[in-house]
């Protein structure tokens, strides 16, 4: 019997929804919150408040779409957490009260685990062990995955994740929020030998990130340099692409380092990297240069890198598969943070 998994994601700003069939999606719908551009981050309040907008129309889509019946549906999936608590709970509770009106299983999805195995959406089966990057704008972290649900983490930010360090630098050369599309955009034409922005090494841990550091040099090379820059970038848009390369390169540069480091010192030759910063041009392009020294490395498709639901209904699919379903799994609550000790 093949299952038949509707999967709901309302962990941030994407409200969205999907429709599996075992491995197979079969739609995925997302309705992205554009409106929070204008405040240059995330308003907490009004985003809950958009999802429950709209997660109704999203999940009657996505039926829609997928050609499958309600009533067909033997499994519900939806995020659990990480995120923000007012956004998971719209969702979480959506699903569960699908769940319970249907009188089928319900599955509460860890966030940085449909992030981790997105790479592999469609896959009935895959291949371990693998290093896993998982990079976004609220996570920047480094696993090695073993087997289905068994990991460990090798490193993590210790300040800003990598999309903040985007967003952030964004903001201080005058372009909206979200940051990271847009500093990639303008760095595609953009010389990344322009400046040389430093690159922060953590002794504690070989492995861990920081990008505090590069946020920083980057705001006294602005002020070092350039009495008004919004002015300045204004009247020079060829510097303003220039900085933005230059910077997008320290940041990427940093990431796969630490990535193939550990690859190597594991003895690993399969890497996967997922997150919102997944979609990233260069980050991309420098990463599949390694596959000439015997690296496969896997991305998402890009609708599968940002937040959404099939990522969500696909990790589902394995936990059912793959791991033992118990009472806990089923009942415990919408999470903010995310437990690096347990995971």
């Amino acid at each position: 019997m093949a299952l038949l998994n509707f999967a709901i994601e309302t962990s941030c700003d994407e409200t969205s929804a999907s429709i599996l069939k075992d491995n197979k999606v079969l739609s995925n719908i997302i309705s992205s919150q554009q409106f929070h551009t204008e405040y240059g981050g995330i308003v907490p309040e009004l985003a809950s408040r958009a999802h429950i907008n709209f997660i109704d129309q999203v999940s009657c889509t996505a039926f829609k779409e997928s050609g499958i019946k309600p009533d067909k549906i033997n499994l519900v999936s939806a995020t659990q957490g990480p995120g923000l608590i007012g956004s998971l709970l719209v969702g979480l509770n959506y699903a569960k009260a699908f769940s319970v009106a249907k009188k089928i299983k319900f599955i509460g999805i860890n966030h940085i685990e449909s992030h981790l195995y997105s790479c592999f959406i469609g896959e009935k089966d895959i291949e371990f062990p693998f290093i896993s990057l998982i990079v976004s704008g609220g996570h920047t972290i480094l696993i090695i995955v073993k087997d289905y649900f068994k990991y460990k983490i090798l490193g993590q930010t210790q300040d800003d994740a990598a999309g903040e360090a985007f967003d952030k630098a964004a903001k201080m050369l005058g372009l909206e929020y979200p940051g990271g599309p847009i500093i990639d955009n303008l760095a595609r034409k953009g010389n990344a030998k322009f400046h040389k922005f430093p690159v922060s090494y953590v002794k504690e841990n070989q492995y861990d990130f920081s990008f505090s550091g590069i946020k920083t040099s980057l705001l006294y090379y602005l002020r070092k340099n350039y009495t008004d820059i919004k002015a300045e970038l204004s009247k020079n848009k060829m510097l303003l692409k220039d900085i933005c390369a230059s910077y997008q390169k320290a940041v990427i540069d940093t990431l796969i380092e630490k990535t193939l480091l550990a690859a190597n010192n594991h003895g690993i030759k399969k890497i996967a990297v997922s997150g919102g910063v997944s979609a990233n041009s260069r980050l991309r392009s420098e990463f599949k240069k390694y596959t000439e020294q015997g690296f496969s490395v896997y991305f998402p498709q890009k609708e599968y890198s940002t937040d959404n639901a099939a990522m969500t209904g696909y990790t589902a699919y394995l936990k059912f598969r793959y791991s033992k379903i118990n009472r806990t799994m089923l009942e415990e609550p919408a999470f903010a943070r995310f437990d690096y000790d347990n995971f």
